[in-house]
């Protein structure tokens, strides 16, 4: 019940703080003379995978690699199935060119990347898979090119639509920024904490908490602005959270996590990221089905039952 209660105030504390974290650091951000458009790529983007990065953080310095990995791939298998499905469910998304061709195909080249890093003995002979120091570099490397490439079209006119926040007087601003981060670390800690003991209590693995309970809670930012910017039309937001969303768990989020601490992969982790590619494939195949460019309500239908038959191998497995 312990660890319930620990899962149960820490996810609200998480998103709670991304929130404060997020409308702070905007309004001072414009007492600067930056741009929306900047302040949208940089501070929203980061803020809205902040519970990621927190949660991964404090599990690879506490040891927790299972939770850390698991929370991102987890994170990626629940925004493409679960957030995309509901929201092709609310209304049909219509997806923009540069994303079919190149934002997607980008989220899938990372979990390819991911997949390759991690599997250490296969690819190499080595004892053991791990996500090393090195592979982290690599990562940010990736991730540094990715944030070029936003920069680069939102030049040319094409940036999405940026979250307006209300300017605060520079002191409540700077509180925000404090109490934000205050509670994104004590969410942390509480979702850790609770997962690691969750796990033991029920004889299960951490992976398996981490791949469910950690990585849809931390994905409730995604599914809350997902959910309403599809039932106000804005189906531009809608995927380009998601698949933006995806490529920061993978480049930006596992490669500080696995900077901090190596991370070993766990047991059966290569299927479960073989699941987040098979996700992100079927993603772009589905805008060629029915109308083009488009994901319509019965791939939405398709992808809740895949994400239900996926929690359901994980309950099987263990």
């Amino acid at each position: 019940m312990l660890s319930i209660l620990y899962l149960l105030l820490g996810f609200p504390f998480l998103i709670k703080g991304a929130d404060w974290l997020v409308d702070g650091a905007s309004s001072v951000a414009r007492r600067f003379g930056i741009p929306d458009l900047a302040i949208g790529l940089t501070v929203v983007a980061f803020g809205t995978s902040a519970p990621e990065l927190i949660v991964s953080l404090l599990s690879a310095i506490r040891g927790n690699t299972e939770i850390a990995i698991g929370n991102v791939v987890g994170s990626n298998i629940a925004n493409i199935l679960l957030i995309l499905g509901i929201c092709a469910l609310i209304r049909p998304l219509s997806v923009k060119r540069d994303t079919v061709w190149k934002e997607i195909p980008m989220s899938l080249l990372a979990v390819g990347i991911m997949g390759v890093m991690a599997a250490d003995s296969f690819i190499d002979g080595a004892v053991y898979d791990q996500l090393s120091r090195i592979d982290g570099l690599v990562l940010l490397s990736f991730f540094i090119i990715f944030m070029y490439y936003t920069l680069g079209l939102a030049k040319r006119g094409h940036e999405e639509p940026v979250q307006k926040t209300h300017d605060q007087k520079l002191f409540t601003s700077i509180g925000l920024i404090v109490l934000g981060l205050g509670l994104l670390v004590l969410g942390g800690k509480l979702v850790v904490d609770g997962a690691v003991d969750l796990a033991t209590a029920l004889g299960v693995s951490s992976s398996l908490i981490g791949l469910t309970i950690v990585a849809v809670g931390t994905s409730l930012p995604e599914l809350a602005t997902s959910a309403i910017a599809a039932r106000k039309g804005n189906v531009d937001i809608a995927i380009g959270n998601v698949v933006g969303s995806n490529i920061f768990n993978v480049f930006w989020i596992l490669g500080i996590s696995s900077i901090i601490a190596p991370l070993p992969t766990p047991d059966r982790g290569l299927v479960d990221i073989g699941v987040a590619a098979a996700a992100s494939g079927a993603l772009f195949l589905s805008v060629f089905w029915g109308k083009r460019n488009v994901l319509e309500r019965p791939q939405g239908v398709l992808f809740l039952m895949g994400y239900a038959a996926y929690i359901a191998y994980l309950i099987l497995r263990g």
